[in-house]
């Protein structure tokens, strides 16, 4: 065999091995770009948008109007700057708050201590109209996230909506007529 053939066959296998490593480090990213999109790791798990008793703006009553997130994921998430907001635009904003995998976290409308279960709105006033209202939450790029829907007009941007069991409720609050 003469030493162009050897040369020339050698520069081929060389260029096969090299192909068949970029085929085999494109095919992962390629099958990554195709993979189903994972859904909200952070949603909106319940609603008591009717604090039981008498709505008459006291802190206890206040606080018994709350939205709930739970983390299905196992991986703590970072909520600063993530908004929970009415269809009025009414905004809790999330600050220097962790949510911790399989957790969840209650947001109470009126006054109190923050915890790691339990945040406060610190609100004198209710957000979450009894009748119908959606609470959307966003994150900190304002990227829907999840919303929850219930009422006459209830729609949704495709979270939750409707009575998917996270309502709570009956009457209206005292000022909240819309």
């Amino acid at each position: 065999m003469s030493s162009s053939t050897v040369t020339a066959r050698r520069t081929f296998a060389a260029a096969l091995a090299a192909t068949a490593i970029v085929g085999a480090v494109a095919l992962p990213a390629s099958a990554a770009d195709h993979a189903r999109p994972q859904r909200p790791k952070v949603e909106i798990s319940a609603v008591q948008y009717d604090s039981p008793g008498r709505d008459d703006r006291s802190r206890h009553s206040l606080n018994k109007e709350w939205v709930e997130l739970t983390n299905t994921g196992r991986r703590d998430v970072n909520l600063d700057g993530w908004t929970l907001q009415n269809k009025d635009g009414v905004t809790y904003t999330f600050d220097h708050y962790r949510l911790e995998g399989r957790a969840t976290v209650r947001i109470h409308t009126g006054k109190g201590r923050d915890t790691d279960n339990d945040l406060y709105m610190d609100r004198r006033d209710y957000v979450w109209d009894n009748h119908s209202d959606t609470a959307t939450l966003r994150n900190d790029h304002d990227r829907f996230v999840d919303d929850e829907s219930w009422g006459r007009h209830h729609g949704g941007h495709g979270g939750h909506g409707g009575r998917g069991g996270h309502q709570q409720g009956g009457h209206e609050h005292a000022g909240m007529r819309r």
